[in-house]
């Protein structure tokens, strides 16, 4: 099989720039994933089954991370094939589809992961499990559709944009269910002060378990602009058996060619890396705040609102600073950042911060996050969503300027495998670590490390 064409300006012919109905239906794909991200693996259903469901945080962390290993083993396997699979058939849109219906019914069955049912841990991890396998393939056909909507010199600005829309959408629905649906147990109250609608019961935690169907639905309704607006891949001439065969035949090859092309294959390491730190950074950071600090709905619910802010406007000025000097050296910024948060966040105990340095019991009629840990803690929160979201837009923007446009899904299915195949390792070490140690520190710890050798496999990385 021939070998794609080693990467360069001459790697993507040039794309007419589509309409923006079509673009925005692109764009909303983000928006309409993201309440997943936002309200299920971070900052209410993931702290609600550590505090709630499992016995303590810290067996509740490591549970978690192990769903989480388990959710990126399975991707290692089925992105590129996947990917490679729907290059040789042609359209995305159907693969969307068959993900997005996975999704739904993953999110939809979380809300019988009710605290002291039978089967309740397991429920919510088989699920959570199942809806991250679903989106993030979903994610890899809709990365693969940038080439065909503009041309290499808007990428950037495409791609970070879909992030930013894609945080204002987990930015509305934190909103929305902090405000009007998820109840502090103890006041029965929502952030606004209201009593849940729809008569949920703080006592059984039916606001932290709705997360799940409302992400199901958010996903159905918005993810309809993309199969109206947005004109798919033609279809190849290829029966499906046989495009299944040369998909699967093409991942070998795929991985091949990114061998030999030195900044492809560096550039993918290096994404394998850093990508399973990211990962594992959302996953335990709101779970972190519930253990360390005792924080509870409101608190968290403030913290992922502020967070989320942050990220939707790093994502749009990541991506002009993408175009406008590359996206490499927006990557390498975004990881010598997150170095030091991870420094930062381990330098924080209950009463303590910069490792040493005691502080005074928190004032509880200070109101929100009384603790100077606490306050320390949320702002470095709000510095991960700020270059969290130009990380991950620059790193798609990065393989679609280096890959030809009608290989995209291929490589953009090897994207997810490079940052996914060790994407168990991160979760999986932070879950060892804190049940060994017996300390949720050890989580910031071992990022630290991950997010070293990242940055310094992408220093290789000879074209940006």
């Amino acid at each position: 099989m021939a070998s794609s064409p080693p990467p360069g300006d001459d790697a993507i012919a040039p794309t007419p720039t589509a309409s923006s109905a079509a673009i925005l239906g692109w764009l909303f794909f983000d928006w309409a994933c993201q309440p997943f991200f936002t309200l299920v693996t971070t900052f209410v259903f993931a702290p609600y089954f550590a505090s709630a469901l499992a016995p303590d945080p810290v067996t509740g962390q490591s549970l978690w991370g192990y769903a989480t290993a388990a959710a990126g083993l399975t991707l290692a396997f089925l992105s590129p094939v996947l990917g490679s699979i729907a290059d040789a058939t042609g359209p995305k849109k159907p693969w969307i589809a068959g993900c997005g219906l996975v999704l739904f019914l993953a999110c939809s069955v979380m809300w019988f992961a009710a605290p002291g049912a039978t089967y309740g841990i397991a429920i919510a991890l088989l699920a959570f499990a199942f809806g991250t396998v679903a989106v993030e393939v979903a994610t890899v056909f809709n990365n693969s559709m940038i080439p065909h909507l503009v041309p290499p010199e808007r990428f950037g600005r495409l791609s970070g944009t879909g992030w930013a829309i894609g945080y204002l959408g987990g930015l509305v629905s934190l909103v929305i269910v902090l405000g009007f649906l998820a109840a502090d147990h103890d006041t029965g109250r929502t952030l606004l002060g209201i009593k849940p609608l729809f008569g949920l019961d703080p006592a059984t935690r039916e606001g932290d378990r709705i997360t799940g169907p409302f992400a199901a639905l958010w996903f159905l309704v918005f993810v309809a602009p993309l199969f109206l607006f947005t004109p798919d891949i033609a279809r190849s001439s290829l029966p499906l058996a046989e495009a299944v065969r040369k998909g699967i035949a093409q991942v070998k090859s795929t991985i091949a060619d990114a061998r030999r092309h030195e900044s492809v294959g560096r550039f993918l390491l290096a994404n394998m890396v850093y990508q399973d730190a990211l990962v594992a950074l959302f996953a335990f950071g709101g779970i972190y705040g519930a253990g360390v600090f005792g924080w509870r709905a409101t608190e968290l619910g403030v913290f992922g609102i502020l967070l989320t802010v942050t990220g939707t406007v790093g994502a749009l000025i990541g991506g002009r600073l993408d175009d406008a000097f590359g996206a490499k050296p927006v990557i390498m910024g975004a990881i010598l950042v997150l170095i030091a948060v991870c420094v930062g966040v381990l330098s924080l105990g209950p009463d303590r911060v910069l490792f040493v340095v005691s502080t005074a019991p928190p004032d509880m009629r200070a109101g929100l996050y009384p603790s100077v840990p606490e306050k320390m803690f949320v702002a470095l929160g709000l510095i991960i969503g700020a270059v969290a979201g130009p990380l991950q837009a620059s790193s798609r923007s990065l393989l679609a300027r280096l890959v030809p446009a009608r290989e995209a899904g291929r490589y953009f299915g090897l994207l997810a495998l490079s940052g996914k195949v060790t994407s168990f390792l991160a979760p999986l070490a932070v879950a060892v670590a804190t049940a060994v140690f017996e300390t949720q520190a050890a989580g910031p710890a071992v990022l630290i490390g991950f997010f070293t050798v990242g940055g310094w496999l992408l220093s290789g990385v000879k074209r940006v």
